[in-house]
C-alpha cells in the first residue's frame, strides 16, 4: 500500500519558458510576455527605443499615469521614471526595483529595455 505522503507529492519545481508565453500583449513600441506558474504571474516586458508609457500605454490603460506598482529586475537597457509628484529616477541593467503607482516612464538611449516584472503589469496594458 502506498504511503499517503507519496500520493500527495508535489513537483520539485514548476516552470515555463518565457520564450513560449501563455499570452503576449503588444503596446505601441513594446510588448508583454506573460507566464502563469502555479498561481504566480511573471511578465517579461520589452520597451523599444522611443517607447514612452504616456504615448504607448496611456491610450490603452485610459489613466493619466501608470497606476500599477512594479517589482522586478532589469535584464537590459535603461528606463527613466517620473512620479506624479515630480520625483525622478532611472533603472539600469542589473537593478532590482520597486516603482510606486502614479508614474510615467520611457526608454533611455538606443537599446531595448527588457524587464522581469513580478507584480504590476497585467491587466494594465490590455486593450478592452
Amino acid at each position: 500500500m502506498a504511503d499517503a505522503r507519496t500520493a500527495e507529492k508535489k513537483a520539485a519545481v514548476h516552470k515555463k519558458q518565457l520564450d513560449a508565453p501563455d499570452e503576449t500583449r503588444p503596446f505601441g513600441r513594446g510588448k508583454l510576455e506573460i507566464v502563469n506558474i502555479d498561481g504566480v504571474t511573471i511578465v517579461r516586458t520589452h520597451h523599444e527605443p522611443g517607447w514612452k508609457w504616456s504615448e504607448d500605454v496611456k491610450p490603452i490603460a485610459k489613466t493619466d499615469r501608470c497606476e500599477a506598482q512594479h517589482v522586478g529586475y532589469v535584464v537590459q537597457g535603461r528606463l527613466k521614471i517620473v512620479g506624479r509628484d515630480g520625483s525622478e529616477g532611472e533603472i539600469n541593467a542589473g537593478d532590482a526595483f520597486v516603482i510606486p503607482p502614479g508614474h510615467d516612464a520611457w526608454t533611455v538611449g538606443n537599446e531595448t529595455v527588457i524587464l522581469l516584472d513580478f507584480k504590476g503589469s497585467p491587466p494594465g496594458a490590455k486593450p478592452n
